[in-house]
């Protein structure tokens, strides 16, 4: 096959197993074993070196076993030194690049973040840290065309990866806690963690409990890649009033959400009020700005007027960017280099990203820097003024036409023309991706999805029935364009 039909922007993404209907199985044994070599051919490339050694973790998924077993035959194949590191975090596995005892070339993590149980995919990772999606192309190319570097005698060894960065957790806690009883300075606090059933359960296990953490309620740490409680995500409602009720129920300080692969997470206040989306990026502006007044924050392009004002407030400065994770974090890096300070770049999603922590999203190093904070004072405190929209919503519109991307592109040149004859609307002064539109009690961002036929629309509104208010003067113009599915526009305006 065409591996092209595999790249998700910077990452790997297909059907793994059977088992929805319509959907058919293309991230196959072979795909991986060859992606898998091509990876390795491309870090030769790269690295100018012959001998590399490559880490290769899981998540909790029921194709990783087979998936990772294929990756590991080519790898060896090809000559490189495995490390097998079995169920793993997602950042453990940049974090095998940078450990001196591991000191791998590159790493690569089986996983499809929060995608349902049949989907699989692999991120990859050498010591400049993740891949971009043109690093991705040329392994596809390599891939394709068999153009592989092969040598033989390669080898493959266990590795406790995870134990090795939970030390690294660990020493993290206790600097920043800096209490006096030094091995325990978790003790008296109550933190309850939710999983969802992926590979975050040992956050619980290897770190918390260690230093003396009351860790009753957690839940869902098992590994079950059926994901039988809820979806692992951060930003699903369901997922996030179960871990609001768990810390109602067991009265505990704090609690912390993971996704599948442990790259996102999100917390919860002791009232059982959620810190997410805009609130966790709150939160993590002023962790960082209490060594770092006045940084840059590069937001994904759909946080809210009122997280920018808060931001605005407490003297940083907010960037607004294209959604992506790798889209954020490229841009808070350029901004560096640029020589503007940006210390985080961060996604509604609970993907952070921070300076410190060499720019990779490390859902378990964000959930660190609260737990350091939550030691010392309630979390909530530092975000007791940021305010929050009345009403929000998003829609999403399905692009019925073969070329999607031109169709959305029409679709948002038009919108242009289209408010600019409106009296009630005024463009944002910033438009990082797709089109913004403020109204006096809110706005809207109509863009295009990074990957799929769809348009996602998200409304914010200050006043009752002011979402509706707003996808009401948007349907007019909306309704002109027939290879747009408006069902969940109608839906919602009815």
């Amino acid at each position: 096959m065409d591996y092209r039909k595999l790249q998700n922007g910077s990452d790997i993404r297909g059907i793994a197993i059977e088992g929805i209907e319509g959907e058919h199985v293309n991230l196959t044994n072979e795909a991986v074993y060859d992606l898998a070599r091509a990876f390795l051919t491309f870090i030769r490339e790269k690295h100018s070196k012959k001998d590399c050694r490559i880490s290769i973790g899981h998540d909790s998924r029921l194709s990783a076993d087979s998936l990772c077993h294929s990756i590991m035959d080519g790898l060896i194949f090809d000559g490189a030194q495995v490390l097998d590191c079995s169920l793993a975090s997602t950042p453990s596995m940049f974090m095998s690049c940078i450990f001196e005892e591991y000191d791998c070339d590159g790493a690569i993590m089986v996983t499809a973040s929060h995608l349902p149980f049949n989907r699989n995919g692999m991120k990859f990772f050498d010591k400049d840290g993740g891949l971009n999606k043109e690093d991705i192309a040329r392994i596809i190319e390599i891939a394709n065309t068999q153009s592989f570097i092969h040598e033989n005698n390669g080898s493959c060894t266990k590795a406790n990866l995870m134990d090795t960065y939970s030390r690294h957790l660990q020493e993290i806690i206790k600097e920043g806690v800096n209490a006096p009883d030094h091995e325990h300075p978790l003790k008296g606090l109550h933190i309850v963690v939710d999983a969802g059933n992926g590979a975050g359960g040992f956050y619980v296990e290897k770190v918390l409990k260690p230093l003396g953490a009351n860790v009753e309620g957690s839940q869902f740490l098992e590994p079950d890649g059926h994901f039988p409680n809820h979806i692992p995500n951060p930003e699903d409602k369901k997922a996030m009033d179960s871990i609001c009720q768990a810390v109602v129920k067991h009265k505990a300080d704090l609690g912390i959400i993971f996704d599948t692969d442990v790259d996102r997470s999100s917390a919860v206040d002791s009232h059982g009020k959620p810190i997410s989306r805009n609130a966790i990026i709150a939160l993590a502006a002023m962790l960082v700005k209490k060594d770092h007044a006045g940084t840059t924050i590069v937001t994904d392009s759909v946080t809210s007027d009122e997280l920018h004002d808060f931001l605005n407030t407490h003297g940083l400065k907010h960037h607004r960017f294209k959604r992506g994770y790798k889209n954020v974090i490229n841009e808070a890096i350029r901004l560096n280099e640029a020589g503007i300070d940006c210390q985080l770049a961060i996604e509604t999603s609970g993907h952070a990203a921070l300076k410190e922590n060499y720019f990779l999203d490390d859902g378990a190093y964000l959930a660190t820097k609260i737990v350091i904070e939550a030691a010392k004072t309630p979390v909530d405190e530092l975000i007791k003024d940021l305010k929050y929209p009345l009403e929000e919503k998003e829609l999403r519109f399905k692009i019925n036409a073969e070329d999607f991307q031109d169709y959305g592109d029409q679709v948002l040149d038009s919108l242009k023309e289209f408010v600019a004859k409106q009296p009630n609307m005024e463009p944002a002064k910033d438009n990082y991706e797709g089109y913004r539109v403020c109204f006096d009690h809110g706005w809207f961002l109509l863009r295009k999805s990074l990957h799929d036929p769809i348009l996602p629309c998200n409304i914010e509104s200050t006043k009752e029935g002011g979402c509706k208010e707003i996808a009401n003067t948007m349907y007019p113009f909306m309704v002109q364009f027939d290879k747009l599915d408006l069902a969940s526009l109608r839906q919602f305006i009815e």
